[in-house]
């Protein structure tokens, strides 16, 4: 299982560990993550103990849409539950069955825009627990569903964290894929099946750019476990959130990797880095940094580290 250890450094120089626990209360835990959801999972708030109905007959704990578009269901479990995945199971059926009940929510809470974004091919199951079994997490990994087992763990002075222990990237939907070609096809998205093909099972990239990619990619997940999640008009690099997001410009020979990092704390040089804050684009990150070579790579790599290091 993996580990989690805070220190504080004392009085007198040395660093002590600080003691981790559980929350006395599930809704405390529930509450403040409902609070901070979108700095803490990427996730914009829907609903809370939002009913399933006769058939499925619960109350999914948190509802809401992450920042690739995909429904999430939140559940919560003080301590450790042997029947966590089997509720995240049922949950994700009703999401299934649910659909236009869902995009009105998201119409209701977050506006049409955001409803009419809506990915249906990878919706997400998120459990938040104290702890999980190893059948929990063999079991995961055998599942169709797209699931993360999170550990948290409450400190003193009111610290939390969150440890992204396990997940199943899930398989894309077919229940869908004639809706989002519409709307991708209405959106005008530059990856046409006459310009795209497939780069080592992971996503869909133009043939002019595809040795290019093949380094970016190396460069994206070599400095720990990456989830590699290509949507629609993007590709997404993950752990618990997205850490980097890339978008092809083959007209300009051109990748655009957009970093969730700070672009105060970058030197911007035209031409290559730009600061993204208040600027629409597609994907996630506030740092766009241009990649047409190998040289711009090789001068991107420490903004890549710096990136999943602070993940």
């Amino acid at each position: 299982m993996a580990e989690l250890m805070l220190f504080r450094r004392g009085a007198d120089g040395r660093d002590m560990e600080l003691p981790g626990s559980t929350v006395a209360l599930e809704v405390e835990l529930q509450r403040r993550v409902e609070a901070g959801m979108e700095q803490m999972l990427g996730i914009r708030f829907l609903a809370s103990e939002y009913p399933t109905g006769p058939w499925h007959r619960g109350r999914i704990d948190t509802l809401g849409l992450d920042e690739n578009g995909s429904p999430v269901v939140i559940e919560y479990k003080k301590g450790s539950d042997s029947g966590v995945l089997s509720q995240a199971v049922s949950y994700m059926s009703w999401l299934d069955s649910a659909h236009h009940e869902f995009e009105a929510l998201v119409r209701k809470v977050l506006g049409a825009e955001a409803a009419e974004s809506i990915d249906w091919r990878r919706p997400r199951m998120v459990c938040i627990a104290g702890g999980y079994s190893h059948h929990d997490r063999v079991a995961v990994q055998r599942l169709s569903e797209r699931i993360d087992l999170v550990r948290y763990r409450a400190f003193e002075g009111g610290l939390l964290s969150l440890l992204l222990v396990d997940s199943s990237p899930g398989s894309p939907s077919a229940a869908s894929p004639g809706r989002n070609r519409e709307r991708d096809a209405a959106a005008g998205s530059s990856l046409t099946a006459a310009t795209v093909r497939p780069l080592a099972g992971v996503s869909l990239v133009p043939d002019c750019l595809r040795d290019l990619y093949t380094e970016v990619d190396d460069a994206l997940t070599a400095w720990g476990e990456v989830e590699v999640a290509p949507l629609r008009h993007y590709i997404a690099y993950r752990r618990l959130l997205n850490m980097a997001s890339v978008i092809f410009r083959p007209k300009h020979g051109t990748i655009l990797v957009y970093l969730r990092l700070d672009p105060d704390t970058v030197t911007l040089e035209e031409g290559f880095t730009r600061d993204m804050r208040g600027i629409g684009h597609l994907g996630t990150g506030d740092l766009e940094v241009r990649i047409s070579s190998a040289a711009d790579l090789e001068r991107a790599s420490p903004l890549i580290r710096r990136t999943f290091e602070a993940a």
